[in-house]
């Protein structure tokens, strides 16, 4: 029988958990046996006697469950520490972020265990429900506008008030991804006035039916990448979308950046110019920031207030709403391990597009072609 454990997470700020009670009862019906490190719900409002009733075997004893784990599930990159925790032939399935720990995952090749990392899932129909990417950063986009709200120094709707009317707040969105889109949605909800800018053409048409005015570009080269992802943009057509996006932000309260290109550092769209013609007190909300951020003055979990203008670049939102995080993430984990567990046993098919695509170390080797080639 197939030994899945699921760890706390050790990550600083990090109260997601990679399974619940509801995924635990699904993992057991499907012939595993699961065992779940103490507290590792406390994060998402889990208590440990939920994962008790769900048939999970609680222990206090992380050490020993690592090390007789033969599937292990997690939300955080893992430590070097917690990859040597690991026997060799055990599977892990996780965020890896493997471009940025190339150390983590040397550590794997060597240790001969088994890793798919969520964030190299395809983008297929079939993988739909298990995008971990998508479901956390729908999340993502969602709280980044009632941060900027919570902080903007005005009201977001339109108000007609004995004392007069009040504008409502105009928001600049960059980038129509899933987080985007969501922020589109909910600032919308708000009252706000909304305008995106992105790259894809095809963005134009989902912002437009969630009532965002789609700012346009020079659109001489396509943005549109493989799985509905933005591609890298060369410097003169970042340049130009600078120009004519700066006239937006000049006007905007809140600026809402989630721009990234898989594998790469994100690109610069609010530079310190952009910043040096916005209104004292509007609010820039950086998603983007582990890849570098999408703006010049963003620093990682911190505000920062330059030129007047308040910054701010958290790190791991989707982990700042756990509880329902922890729910669609896990049912995404699930999905992905029931792929490659048939009938109670380790099955890793890699003639599947799922479980290939996902794949970035398998007996000894790194098999994902982009790290293996940034690790030389």
């Amino acid at each position: 029988m197939i030994r899945l454990f699921v760890p706390k997470e050790i990550a600083a700020g990090e109260r997601r958990v990679a399974a619940t009670p509801e995924t635990v009862k699904k993992y057991v019906k499907a012939g595993l046996e699961v065992v779940v490190e103490a507290g590792a719900g406390e994060g998402s409002s889990i208590v440990d006697s939920r994962y008790a009733e769900a048939g999970a075997m609680v222990v206090a004893d992380a050490k020993g469950a690592w090390a007789e784990a033969d599937l292990v599930v997690k939300v955080s990159v893992p430590s070097t520490a917690e990859v040597a925790r690991m026997k060799a032939g055990a599977v892990l399935v996780s965020f890896m972020a493997p471009h940025r720990n190339l150390d983590v995952v040397r550590k794997l090749a060597d240790a001969r265990v088994t890793s798919l990392a969520m964030e190299l899932v395809p983008r297929t129909t079939r993988a739909q429900t298990m995008d971990a990417l998508s479901s956390q950063a729908n999340i993502a986009g969602y709280k980044a506008v009632l941060l900027a709200a919570t902080r903007l120094g005005k009201y977001f709707p339109l108000l007609m008030t004995a004392a007069g009317t009040v504008p409502p707040a105009k928001v600049v969105i960059m980038g129509a991804g899933v987080a985007g889109l969501q922020a589109i949605a909910t600032a919308k909800r708000l009252g706000a006035v909304v305008e995106v800018s992105d790259v894809r053409a095809a963005a134009k048409e989902q912002v437009e039916s969630l009532g965002g005015k789609f700012i346009e570009l020079p659109m001489q080269e396509s943005g549109d990448g493989a799985g509905g992802y933005a591609k890298e943009m060369s410097e003169d057509f970042l340049r130009k979308q600078r120009e004519i996006v700066m006239q937006h932000l000049a006007k905007a309260d809140v600026v809402i950046c989630t721009a990234l290109v898989p594998g790469r550092k994100a690109p610069i769209l609010v530079s310190d110019e952009a910043l040096k013609v916005m209104r004292p007190g509007a609010v820039v909300v950086d998603l983007a920031v582990t890849e570098g951020g999408n703006c010049t003055q963003s620093k990682a979990d911190q505000e920062v207030t330059w030129n007047g203008v308040h910054i701010l670049a958290p790190s791991n939102l989707a982990g700042s709403m756990a509880e329902d995080a922890s729910v669609v993430y896990s049912r995404n984990v699930l999905a992905l391990v029931l792929n490659f567990v048939k009938d109670g046993a380790l099955a890793l098919d890699l003639g599947d597009e799922i479980n290939a695509g996902s794949l970035l170390t398998h007996e000894g080797k790194v098999t994902h072609a982009a790290t293996a080639g940034l690790m030389g």
